[in-house]
């Protein structure tokens, strides 16, 4: 089984460092927009019975980077990866992990319960900003 490294826009440089440092070429992937600022994703090459790692933190524009990597994992996903890895060093909507005041919802949960819907099978993430994160996977 081989290992693919995709990335979004957030941070290309850093998963060119990761891919060259464990000796893999970057995988080809279309990251763009169309005309009208939706995110347009394709993987150019096949993924079929691989582990793929897909590298993007979700800094800002947290929602720009993180429809990003929903779609990358879905695309991995739908190409028929072996497993789902997203490398997330910066967590975005991890400080609103809890409700405040009624009426609120809890972003932190909500966001891990889309990766996890899109087939994500493993979330490595840095210094979360509180350890219930952990149990929202």
């Amino acid at each position: 089984m081989e290992v693919k490294i995709f990335t979004g826009t957030a941070h290309p440089e850093l998963a060119q460092r990761v891919a060259e440092a464990l000796g893999v070429p970057l995988g080809k992937a279309l990251v763009g927009r169309f005309p009208d600022g939706e995110v347009r994703v394709r993987l150019l090459e096949s993924v079929r019975g691989e582990d793929v790692y897909l590298i993007q933190p979700t800094c800002p524009p947290v929602n720009d980077h993180l429809m990003e990597l929903l779609l990358l994992a879905d695309a991995a996903r739908r190409s028929s990866a072996s497993r789902i890895n997203a490398v997330i060093p910066y967590f975005g909507y991890a400080r609103q992990d809890k409700q405040t005041e009624g009426r609120e919802p809890i972003s932190a949960r909500l966001v891990a319960g889309l990766l996890e819907r899109v087939g994500i099978h493993r979330v490595m993430a840095i210094d979360l900003h509180a350890p219930q994160i952990q149990g929202f996977f």
